[in-house]
């Protein structure tokens, strides 16, 4: 079918317009395409970039639906991951009950109010630590209501969150015990800042520069050391830091008032600044002398020792000897001047034979030389072939050397045989004393016993064996005394002795009729001796003694009685016959002859003579019985001086007998009975007078001081031997001397018994040929 022209045109115009619609539409597919390629690889870029976040997304919708990536599920420890919100905050979503509660309420919180949120969970059974980071998810991501979930896997970074709080407290300590241990250093100490300033400074440094405290002393730039040589410490320390390395040096400073040298140190820090400390080297150099010192002295007290030292050094050379080392081994001086090594010196002292005699010599010597590697001092003792006995001592020295000492025992040795002999010997003696010994340590237990112990109270050696205490052993015993409560006796006395240190002496009867006495006595070594000795004979002859003794006595008491009642009997007739005598005498009888007169005055003589003596008689028995009477009455002792001579006068002229009389004027007066002191002094003149020689001299002497009064009477007679001395005042051996048919004397012992009778007393001292001296003392009072 033919087309029209219009139609052609038309149909033209519509394939061109189709035509160019198709180029179009290939042209807007390609392009298109080409987005959605590029689209799509970044959407796989971001997919990958979301997979490969450390945050798992979740996006929950407003109707609770949730999308979540896959690896959720694992760090859940489910199988799949949840479809809805709720499974995710169920009690069984995989999260702690409390987490899953506390996410669903900021869930919802999110959803009303459009809050973000951070919240740490936990999952069940896990020791993940999640942290859940919530916000409104944008018109993209979800409807309105929606919300988004970043969760991360915070385990590592809170493990390291913790590590490195640990370490922030490490450093923190350490720096506290740091700036602690800058502040408490007893020497001055500071750090400077990268220009040079102050900025830290200890309380030494502060008292240092007597500052008040350390803000004001860097606020001020206070510094330690002087300028020296142009070199301020600022420039100092900035040459250290500019070198890098430590710098010391020796510089001036005053401190505490004093001028001091100190040795200064600076030490760089790099950006941190410089740091710096400083020594006071006075009293380093004073420690150093002070060392020196002390280590002569050490020298000169082991030179000094009696014992020989030897010290090693190091390297085992010898470095120190003294005299008793070389006189000990027989060293020489001049080998040892050398510094020998240890094993030389032993070969020198095996030369001299004054090592201990040894198969293997140089095995013993390489165990000696274990001595240097020894933790722990050794010590030996070596017997040498001479007999001397020496203890070695080894003290290993800190700087690797050795120190010996060698001490010559054999004196200790001999005198520790010797002491172990005479144990041995006094044990024999101790087991066999007649008396019976018991040692009691201080818990009452027994000690040591003799064999005489054990036979007295009767007991078995294994009993004592057993050491029993000594209420213990009372009890086993009391059965054996008379009186079994004496146990009591012993056990407190043996108390005394062991816990009050008092020594106790006591008896104890047994019931045989054995008596022994017994002694508590404390020892030195807190021990107490007990003793026991047989009594029972004494104590039989004592009572034969003691009823002799109450017999004599009251023979004495017949005796004293019966001289005293003769004394009366007597005197009455011869009272009568010195009457008569005298009335014959003064001629009321008529006149007398002149031989009648003789006899007459014959008998008055005589009469007068036995009255002194019977008085002498009585005063000497009343002497005896202590009952002889004395006044108190002041007495002129030069008075009664002169009378008593002016008595003996005649009897002394008639004899030839020069009777001299010397007194001072510190006699003076006592209190005492006149006539009884005259007595007193008549007998001794009359002595004195009597066993003197014809041609001889006796001389009465007064003299006195502020308490006592003394009366000597002394003659050039033939004296009084030793024996006679030792009997003149015994009554018994007067009474013998009598029966025997010599002189009884009476004036001595009357004598005595009147100066004790005032409180005084009267000494005899005589030698044969030397005469005789009588001294009486008298008490003032």
């Amino acid at each position: 079918m033919a087309l029209t022209p219009l139609a052609a045109v038309i149909l033209g115009v519509v394939l061109a317009l189709w035509l160019g619609a198709a180029i179009w539409a290939l042209s807007s597919g390609q392009r298109r395409r080409r987005e959605g390629m590029q689209a799509q690889g970044k959407l796989d870029r971001l997919s990958a970039l979301i997979a490969s976040a450390p945050a798992a997304p979740i996006v929950i919708h407003s109707d609770g639906r949730l999308e979540a990536a896959d690896r959720l599920a694992k760090w859940l420890g489910k199988e799949r991951v949840p479809a809805f919100v709720s499974e995710l905050t169920a009690p069984d979503g995989g999260l702690e009950p409390d987490d899953a509660t506390a996410l669903a309420q900021e869930i919802a919180a999110a959803q009303r109010a459009g809050r973000s949120f951070a919240l740490p969970v936990r999952g069940v059974d896990s020791s993940r630590l999640l942290l859940v980071r919530g916000a409104p998810a944008g018109s993209v991501l979800a409807e309105s209501g929606g919300v988004v979930l970043w969760i991360f896997d915070a385990t590592d970074s809170q493990s390291e969150i913790q590590t490195l709080k640990g370490r922030v407290e490490q450093l923190r300590e350490a720096l506290e015990a740091l700036a602690g241990l800058v502040e408490a250093a007893p020497f001055p100490m500071w750090h400077r800042t990268a220009d040079m300033r102050l900025s830290l400074v200890n309380t030494a440094y502060v008292r240092a520069v007597d500052g008040e405290n350390a803000r004001e002393v860097i606020a001020n730039g206070t510094e330690l050391v002087e300028t020296v040589g142009g070199l301020t410490p600022q420039a100092a320390a900035a040459q250290t830091l500019a070198d890098g390395t430590p710098v010391e040096r020796m510089v001036p400073a005053t401190i505490d008032g004093e001028r001091r040298t100190i040795r200064v140190v600076d030490v760089p820090l790099g950006a941190a600044g410089v740091a710096g400390f400083a020594l006071d080297q006075n009293e380093l150099e004073q420690a150093r002398v002070e060392h020196r010192r002390l280590e002569a002295a050490q020298r000169d007290l082991l030179d000094r020792l009696s014992a020989g030292v030897a010290r090693f050094g190091s390297d085992r050379a010898l470095r120190f000897w003294n005299q008793p080392f070389m006189s000990l081994f027989g060293l020489d001086q001049e080998r040892l001047a050398d510094n020998p090594p240890f094993e030389r010196v032993l070969d020198q002292m095996r030369e001299a034979r004054r090592l201990p005699e040894n198969r293997d010599f140089p095995a013993w010597r390489a165990e000696r030389r274990d001595w240097f590697l020894s933790p722990d001092p050794r010590e030996e003792n070596w017997l040498l072939a001479d007999g001397t006995h020496l203890r070695v001592y080894a003290q290993p020295l800190p700087d690797g050397g050795l120190l010996l000492i060698f001490e010559d025992r054999t004196e200790q040795v001999q005198l520790s045989s010797a002491r172990d002999t005479l144990l041995r010997v006094r044990t024999a003696t101790f087991d066999n004393l007649f008396e019976s010994i018991g040692v009691f340590s201080s818990d009452g237990r027994l000690h040591l016993w003799n064999s005489r112990f054990r036979t007295i109270w009767d007991v078995s050696e294994d009993l004592l064996a057993q050491h029993p205490r000594i209420d213990e052993l009372m009890r086993t015993v009391q059965s054996r005394l008379a009186k079994p409560q004496q146990g009591n006796l012993v056990r407190e006395l043996v108390r005394a002795a062991t816990v009050e240190r008092k020594q106790r002496v006591g008896h104890v009867g047994f019931a045989d009729g054995r008596i022994f006495e017994f002694a508590a006595i404390p020892l030195p070594d807190g021990n107490a001796l007990f003793t026991m000795l047989d009594v029972t004979d004494s104590r039989r002859v004592e009572q034969v003694l003691r009823d002799r003794n109450d017999a004599l006595e009251q023979a004495d008491k017949v005796k004293t009685a019966f001289v005293t009642n003769m004394s009366y009997e007597l005197r009455t007739p011869l009272t009568t016959i010195a009457g008569f005598a005298e009335m014959m005498s003064a001629g009321y009888a008529g006149e007398l002859s002149a031989s009648a007169k003789e006899y007459v005055d014959g008998i008055l003589q005589s009469t007068n003579r036995l009255s002194m003596l019977i008085d002498n008689v009585l005063d000497l028995t009343q002497g005896e019985a202590g009952m002889l009477p004395v006044e108190k009455a002041p007495v002129d002792l030069a008075v009664e001086a002169r009378d008593a001579v002016a008595r003996i006068k005649g009897d002394a002229t008639a004899k030839g007998i020069d009777l001299a009389l010397s007194l001072q004027a510190s006699l003076g007066t006592i209190q005492g009975d006149k006539r009884r002191i005259g007595q007193a002094l008549d007998h001794l003149l009359e002595n004195a007078v009597r066993y003197c020689s014809r041609g001889g001299r006796v001389l009465l002497h007064g003299d006195g001081t502020t308490d006592n009064a003394r009366l000597v009477v002394s003659d050039n007679g033939p004296g009084i031997n030793a024996k006679r001395q030792a009997t003149i005042f015994d009554a018994s051996s007067r009474t013998e001397q009598a029966r025997n048919g010599g002189k009884a004397g009476i004036g001595l012992p009357l004598a005595r018994q009147l100066a004790q009778a005032h409180g005084g007393t009267l000494q005899l001292v005589s030698e044969p040929g030397q005469g005789t001296m009588v001294v009486i003392e008298l008490p003032r009072g």
